[in-house]
């Protein structure tokens, strides 16, 4: 037996089935995705990260959140153009390390402060080092450009359009 809220709801869908409202929906026909997998507790927030695109680094805890950054550090470093946003970057770094080691929460997860000085002598010899690379790949004369080389082909009834049309 049917309650009649249970009853006006299945009027509801009789009558958009009807109607045709059901009729070419997106997916219909479509396998659903993870059916073949084994069943996962938290596939909501799976599918969660995945659709808004959040990175899953967000969900760990704090001082597993810092020593990832601390990690990554070097490659966030390699594209700074001066030693003062170098400096800056990793001294907001190390504030966080110590507002969090001052209230520890989470794990306990060893988390030091970054050596500044270390680390920018460090990003000072990279820079040099990518630097003399570059100066030998232009004086070598014998070094050819995949640019250079590469052709552009069109394809014949694709022209180029003057620039003021």
């Amino acid at each position: 037996m049917t309650t009649g809220w249970e009853a006006a709801v299945e009027a509801q869908i009789r009558s958009a089935q009807e109607r045709g409202e059901f009729d070419n929906l997106p997916g219909a026909g479509k396998p659903i995705p993870g059916r073949d997998l084994p069943y996962d507790e938290s596939w909501w927030i799976k599918s969660f990260l995945e659709r808004e695109r959040i990175p899953g680094d967000l969900l760990l805890p704090t001082p597993l959140q810092l020593r990832r950054r601390v990690e990554r550090l070097p490659g966030e470093l390699r594209d700074l153009p001066t030693e003062e946003s170098v400096r800056a970057v990793i001294a907001a770094l190390n504030r966080e390390i110590v507002d969090f080691l001052r209230a520890p929460s989470g794990p306990r997860v060893v988390v030091r402060p970054v050596n500044v000085e270390e680390t920018v002598r460090r990003w000072r010899e990279e820079r040099e080092r990518a630097a003399a690379e570059r100066v030998a790949s232009v004086a070598d004369p014998t070094t050819v450009t995949v640019r250079a080389q590469r052709r552009r082909w069109r394809l014949p009834w694709r022209r180029r359009r003057p620039a003021g049309t």
